[in-house]
Parts: C-alpha cells; structure tokens; sequence
C-alpha cells in the first residue's frame, strides 16, 4: 500500500474548504494563500492553486479585483461573492459532521 497516495487524496480533500477558509477572511492573493497555507503545514502549490482558484471563480463561488502593486505588475485578489459564502457554510457543516464522526471512531474504546 502506498501511503504517499492515500495523503494526497487526504489532502486534496479538504484543501479547497482551507483555501476558502483563507479567503472568506477578506481579500486574499494567492501568493499570500499559499503562504498561510505553509504556515499551517500544509504545501501548496501554485499549479495546483490556480486551477481550483479559476474553478471556483467559474462556478460563481469566487470573484476578483485586480489592485495596482508597488513592487510590478497589478495583482488578482479573490474574494468570496455571496454563492461563495452559502457554499462555505454547507462545507463547514460537511467538516464538523466529518470531523466529529472520524474523531469518534478513532478515540472510540469500543472493543469487539
């Protein structure tokens, strides 16, 4: 068994509801996304955030502005639209339900 797969798929599972966690907060830019996200101990990577940030803006969860930068070229920052913020609501009830039926079953001592 090849427990690098079974992490992958581990994380990939809950790194969309992370990324909008980031974002509900306010404004965000995906360098910054990626850098809290490595804060947390979770490796992002660009070619893996843009997609998901592109999926999400074309199913109406995200929205951006571009913002002149000092330091070069504008920057795209993404922010949740009104879709985005029911949408984060119905994973953060998906997490908790999760979370607490897996927390159960590992700290369960109900010996067979």
């Amino acid at each position: 068994m090849n427990i690098e797969n079974t992490q992958s798929q581990m994380r990939k599972g809950v790194l969309e509801y992370c990324i909008l966690s980031i974002i509900k907060r306010g404004e965000a830019y995906p360098g910054d996304i990626i850098e809290e996200m490595r804060s947390a101990g979770l490796t992002l990577l660009e070619g893996t955030l843009y997609p998901l940030l592109n999926r999400l803006k074309n199913a109406g969860v995200l929205n951006y502005q571009w913002v002149e930068s000092t330091s070069g070229p504008p920057r795209k920052y993404f922010k949740l639209t009104d879709k985005g913020r029911d949408f984060y609501e119905l994973l953060a009830t998906t997490w908790d339900e999760l979370a607490t039926g897996v927390n159960f079953l590992i700290n369960s001592d109900n010996s067979k």
